[in-house]
């Protein structure tokens, strides 16, 4: 719909008002912009938004409104805002039309990822505002369905050059899915009017004189809370008035506010009441079917009008409340017999063709007694909802699937299941009360051993320390009986769990977990690749790393072969075979599995697994010496989670912030992520942590303290820190003239270097050995590990030996030899951003007498990490909607991306691009 005339500022809101007047205005200027509307109830957030609806001439109008009761059907809210716009849908890429139709059930379909239905949003828009500028409204969009929320909140993030307001109206301390996920994105608050606007509008609503003494109450009590001040004072006669409120009310104001509704409801005839409890219950506003539902229950045409009359709601083509509160407040008065009432009349109006998973919630809550049939029917659709994506909805339907069920081991069964989804859900609360509501049941051993697994699964997923331990190796040994390959899974798990607990593990540590893996049953054959990844890493831990690195080298080459074919694998254990790659020194592995990973989680959009692609990718990154590349995988990886509502993932910003070794305050960063880390007991943290540190004090040139965090390092058998930061230890004690210490670590290094065998391996070998040799044997290592290196992906470690080679090289006095290795030491490590490493080979350099040019200032600005990336795409021949597609943007922010590019390298075309991008 578009608008013509403005309205007027509303009282007391002149502020906001022009703060939304800019919104729109940039909107229409093609300057997207996403606002969250924050306050209390009551307080005026519903009335911006008229007249923000109001005053955008030329705009169409988008709305949304979260209901509380709708919170459990997946994309509900999201199908309002959107209906308006499909008919652009066939506009959208093919894998974004899909999602969205199985999204919004107008086709079948596997299930779509979040991601994908995110960027479909966001595409729809984009294609939406070419025709006109979109000024899109949510209101109470704290009561949004969690993926409607996150969906929203994702497109909210990339919004950038389309002509799109985004405006959401949230209430205060909801706790509420919507409100979590909205969290960071540009708010203005709402708060109460000013005192004099509070008594001016005070004024106009009451008739007759009223008492001052008795407003400035009213005002002081309702904190100038426009609602509370229109709704408290009606009802009341004019001796209540006069007299004051007597004591204050001690109720929370929205319950005061919820009272006035309460009143006016309660002065309504039964049929309009219960007309307002359908069209509560009912929270999609569908005018048709509560006319079906009106004459069910024998509710005559009048009662639409009293309940209009009475300021309450209103019926258009949507049925739409006068505030939420009114929805709320009628749902909550009604008798519990009379809401049964009304979902069964619900029900049975509701088409079963159309919208069955509705009629079953609706039969749901009209259910006095345990149905196995209904239950059933409630398990049917949960299969549905999460087929179309939504987890949360399939969660809802397993749980009151399971409290219908009659029999007590059918009903443990779906508790379980329940669980598992509600987990999956991001609900780990709710699913821990389901497992134990399931263990109240029969249950037979697979089933219990099951429980307990996703008991510990669910532990782990919130202290990644050692608490889950015990719980996994008793499902383990309760698997063993029932089922092998489930066994064998959770004996992984268990060494993962012990992995990342560390120091931390209490009694029962890694060797013990591995050593009951080995001793159990062997599992299906052939063996799958977990198998063969489970039998390495339990040798590695319990007999030693020669012995498991024999074993882990084919089950390495069996995930990259996995890669291409089986997805699940890769994404299942790609935490494991990470780490495991990283203590093989198989830079290999760590490429072909974060590539797999990051190009299967962008094409199916998965949403809990993109972030921990994105991490290992950044590490690929950092060790290749593409920093900026890996902070933009960093920054993605941060938006991502911000919008889940997923721990963040702080390795790769801390490795970036050691090899950089720019920030002074870097050590304190890092002892801060370790606090945070041991504090759920993860004991693993404490030996990066101090490997990083060790690498930043070497950059720095402080090798005493490189030396103390290297050791500190190495005190304990976690993986993928135990051989990096032996090689620190070798550099900065041989700096430090402590050979002891030095020849200790590096007999240590050949043992784990040479069961890897890799030119990394190798290359950072050969420079420990010569770092602790004189002579022409160590001007062969040097040259030696140049050699390994040139042959790797690592390219940090190859300039690290050009700059200890060449400091070398100077304290032989071959200046000019020194010159050579440390002069493409500093252009590599200053290329890097390693700027620490960096200074150090400059110092180096002027010792020889040379010296040093500074950088060239480049003759064009400098792109962003995400122009960089735009750019590169480009120089590969990608379009703007693949580009957009593959970074969760619009095409239009692709083209306003290029077009800065473009400037900045003062190219005019694409093809000229991949050229450009070789010479900066």
């Amino acid at each position: 719909m578009s608008n013509s005339a403005p309205q007027r500022v509303l009282r007391g809101r002149r502020g906001e008002c022009g703060t939304l007047d800019q919104v729109v205005a940039d909107a229409r200027a093609g300057r997207s912009q996403v606002l969250v509307l924050r306050g209390e109830a009551g307080i005026g957030k519903s009335a911006l938004v008229e007249y923000l609806a109001g005053n955008a001439a030329g705009c169409q109008i988008l709305r949304a409104v979260g209901v509380e009761s709708e919170m459990e059907l997946a994309f509900a809210g999201l199908h309002q805002l959107c209906i308006p716009m499909m008919g652009h849908l066939d506009r959208l890429p093919e894998p974004q039309r899909d999602a969205l139709a199985v999204a919004f059930g107008l086709s079948a379909g596997s299930a779509p990822d979040r991601f994908m239905v995110g960027l479909a949003v966001l595409s729809l828009l984009a294609e939406a505002a070419e025709e006109q500028p979109l000024v899109c409204v949510v209101d109470d969009a704290q009561w949004l369905d969690r993926v409607s929320a996150q969906t929203l909140a994702f497109v909210a993030r990339r919004l950038f050059a389309e002509r799109v307001a985004l405006v959401f109206a949230v209430r205060t301390a909801a706790l509420a899915p919507g409100d979590a996920a909205l969290a960071g994105l540009p708010e203005l608050v709402v708060r109460g009017l000013r005192d004099d606007d509070a008594r001016a509008l005070l004024d106009s609503v009451v008739p007759g004189r009223l008492d001052e003494r008795v407003r400035d109450r009213v005002v002081a009590e309702t904190r100038g809370n426009p609602l509370a001040l229109l709704e408290l004072t009606r009802g009341l006669t004019a001796a209540e008035l006069a007299g004051g409120f007597g004591r204050p009310d001690a109720r929370p104001l929205a319950s005061q506010i919820e009272q006035s509704f309460l009143r006016r409801i309660g002065s309504l005839p039964d049929a309009a009441q219960r007309l307002l409890l359908a069209a509560a219950a009912e929270p999609v506003g569908d005018l048709p079917l509560l006319r079906r539902v009106a004459e069910r229950l024998d509710i005559g045409a009048d009662a639409a009008g009293l309940a209009e009359a009475a300021g309450l709601i209103e019926f258009g083509a949507r049925v739409r409340f006068h505030h939420p509160l009114v929805r709320s407040a009628a749902y909550r008065a009604a008798d519990p017999g009379v809401r049964r009432d009304v979902h069964r009349a619900l029900a049975e109006a509701t088409d079963p063709d159309f919208d069955s998973d509705r009629q079953a919630w609706h039969r749901a809550h009209a259910a006095v007694e345990p149905d196995e049939a209904l239950a059933g029917e409630l398990e049917r659709s949960a299969g549905r909802a999460q087929a179309r994506g939504g987890i949360a909805a399939a969660a809802a339907f397993l749980r009151r699937a399971t409290e219908l069920t009659p029999d007590p081991a059918r009903r443990g069964k779906r508790a379980v299941a329940a669980a598992q989804v509600t987990f999956e859900a991001g609900t780990p609360d709710a699913a821990l009360e389901l497992l134990a509501a399931a263990e109240m049941g029969p249950l037979d051993e697979v089933q219990h051993a099951r429980l307990t697994r996703l008991r510990a699964q669910i532990v782990f997923a919130r202290r990644r320390g050692g608490e889950a331990l015990p719980l996994l190796l008793d499902a383990a040994g309760r698997l063993e009986r029932a089922d092998e390959g489930q066994a064998r899974e959770a004996y992984l798990d268990a060494i993962g769990a012990a992995v990342f607990a560390g120091r931390l593990s209490g009694p029962i540590g890694v060797r013990e977990v591995a050593e009951a893996a080995l001793a159990a049953p062997r599992g299906p054959q052939p063996p799958r690749p977990a198998d063969v990844l489970l039998d390495g890493l339990a040798t590695w831990f319990a007999e030693g790393c020669v012995e498991g690195a024999a074993l882990l080298k084919p089950a390495l080459l069996e995930f990259q072969r996995a890669a291409g074919r089986n997805e699940d694998d890769v994404v299942r254990w790609l935490w494991l075979t990470w780490l495991i790659a990283g203590d093989m020194w198989d830079d290999e592995t760590w490429h072909v599995l974060t590539t797999h990973a990051v190009r299967a989680a962008r094409e199916t959009g998965a949403l809990n697994f993109l972030p921990l692609a994105l991490t290992y990718r950044a590490g690929v990154h950092v060790h290749a010496g593409e920093f900026d590349l890996a902070s933009a995988l960093v920054d993605e990886s941060d938006t991502i989670t911000e919008v889940t509502g997923n721990s963040p993932l702080a390795y790769p910003s801390l490795l970036l912030l050691a090899w950089r070794g720019e920030d002074t305050r870097a050590p304190e960063v890092i002892q801060s992520a370790v606090q945070d880390a041991t504090s759920w007991g993860e004991g693993r943290a404490i030996g990066l942590a101090s490997y990083l540190l060790a690498v930043l004090y070497n950059g720095l040139g402080r090798y005493q303290e490189a030396v103390a965090s290297a050791q500190q390092a190495g005190e304990h058998e976690d993986l993928a820190v135990v051989g990096f930061s032996l090689v620190e230890l070798i550099e900065a004690s041989a700096r430090s003239d402590a050979p002891e210490v030095a020849a200790e670590a590096l007999r240590r290094l050949e043992e784990r270097a040479g069961a890897g065998g890799t030119d990394w391996a190798l290359g950072v070998l050969a420079r420990s050995r010569a770092l602790l040799c004189d002579g022409q044997a160590a001007d062969l290592l040097y040259r030696e590990a140049i050699e390994h290196l040139e042959r790797s992906r690592i390219a940090v470690h190859l300039a690290r030996t050009h700059l200890v080679y060449g400091e070398w090289l100077r304290r032989e006095n071959r200046r000019l030899d020194a010159r050579e290795h440390l002069r493409t030491a500093y252009e590599m490590l200053q290329g890097f951003g390693a700027s620490a490493f960096a200074e150090r080979a400059r110092r180096e350099l002027l010792a020889t007498g040379e010296s040093v040019r500074q950088r060239a200032v480049e003759e064009h600005e400098a792109l962003t990490a995400q122009e960089a990336q735009i750019a590169r795409l480009a120089a590969d021949g990608k379009t703007n909607p693949e580009i957009g597609a593959e970074l969760f943007i619009s095409p239009r922010t692709v083209e306003w991306h290029l077009h800065k590019v473009f400037t900045k390298l003062d190219v005019n075309s694409r093809n000229k691009l991949r050229g450009a991008l070789g010479r900066t």
